[in-house]
């Protein structure tokens, strides 16, 4: 056992080599030439991740005392999520807040958190994203020259129409819903009954404009910030998945950094998130509200029950790919 002396000893070199990493960090910054990351989501700048890149702007800039300067490109001005990943995997584009459907298409692993009804709540889903599990899929995605910094949030994901209430699975029959350009996704939703339509956001928005689709799912911010009461006038709260966000960078973008400077954009990453989803829950009850005096019509009680036999085949295709993380997750949450 060490005496007291001894512990205070250890006290002090502890302190010192801290102070001394400190320092060297301070300097590493100082001294880097100024770098200006471009920033690319493709939601508009009322949706949580704006909320959440804005965020991440203040603190690096904060932070690194203007050494790195984040500019921010919504509205997909620099294209759809497959392309901002490309863009970042050559480095035309730097990073980007992006979808979780999207990136499990360059890492397959990462597709096991679309499974349906996996998450029973966002506490759930929390504890798994910010603990092993999620650094274990985040540091996949250096597989495919890209650099996971965080999980932020899309959030649980509903259904809305522009035909009828959906209360039960039988009422989505025949229904063309758009799905993300997943193929967890995908069958999910055919399990469920509709002709599911894997297509890019940007292309989605135009064709429930143009009724070449009845309807889509994403979270209650999402149908909000986007006015979908405008083309769908029926949503149910089915929740039938968390759809993460990954805070991502191109590894051209992350290698011409010094250490120091990638600390902080992993810490500002974390904490941007954390702060997209406090505001997330903060404002989804004003926003249902919103949606119903806009005339939308919300089923706030379907049948989960029937809409989870019906996806269980999902769980019968995919559970063997997934069966490492899908174990650790019902774990982690039980």
């Amino acid at each position: 056992m060490k005496t007291f002396k001894q512990r205070l000893l250890s006290l002090g070199i502890a302190t010192a080599v801290l102070s001394l990493t400190n320092a060297v960090s301070a300097n590493e910054l100082a001294e880097m030439d100024p770098v200006t990351l471009r920033l690319a989501h493709v939601v508009n700048e009322q949706d949580g991740f704006h909320i959440a890149a804005v965020r991440f702007q203040e603190l690096v800039a904060e932070r690194t005392e203007g050494a790195i300067s984040v500019e921010l490109y919504p509205n997909a001005t620099l294209g759809d999520e497959r392309t901002l990943l490309e863009g970042m995997q050559i480095g035309t584009v730097d990073m980007g807040v992006i979808t979780n459907g999207p990136v499990a298409n360059f890492v397959e692993e990462m597709a096991v958190f679309e499974l349906p009804f996996l998450f029973p709540s966002p506490e759930a889903a929390y504890d798994v994203l910010d603990g092993p599990i999620g650094q274990d899929l985040l540091d996949k995605l250096s597989e495919v020259n890209l650099k996971g910094l965080a999980y932020a949030e899309r959030g649980f994901r509903n259904l809305t129409n522009s035909e009828r209430p959906v209360e039960h699975p039988d009422d989505i029959d025949g229904l063309r819903i758009r799905v993300m350009e997943n193929p967890v996704y995908t069958d999910t939703f055919r399990e469920l009954g509709a002709n599911a339509v894997p297509m890019a956001w940007t292309e989605a928005l135009t064709a429930m404009q143009q009724g070449t689709i009845d309807g889509q799912e994403n979270p209650v911010n999402v149908i909000h910030s986007f006015k979908l009461y405008e083309t769908q006038d029926h949503m149910t709260l089915t929740r039938h998945t968390y759809a993460p966000a990954i805070f991502v960078i191109g590894m051209p973008a992350w290698n011409r950094l010094p250490d120091a400077a990638q600390d902080v954009l992993v810490e500002a990453a974390r904490e941007a998130a954390q702060h997209e989803r406090t505001v997330n829950a903060e404002m989804e009850a004003e926003q249902l509200a919103d949606l119903r005096e806009a005339g939308m019509a919300i089923v706030e009680e379907p049948d989960i029950a029937a809409f989870q036999q019906a996806v269980a085949p999902v769980y019968d295709t995919y559970g063997d790919q997934f069966e490492d993380y899908l174990d650790r997750i019902r774990e982690a949450i039980e």
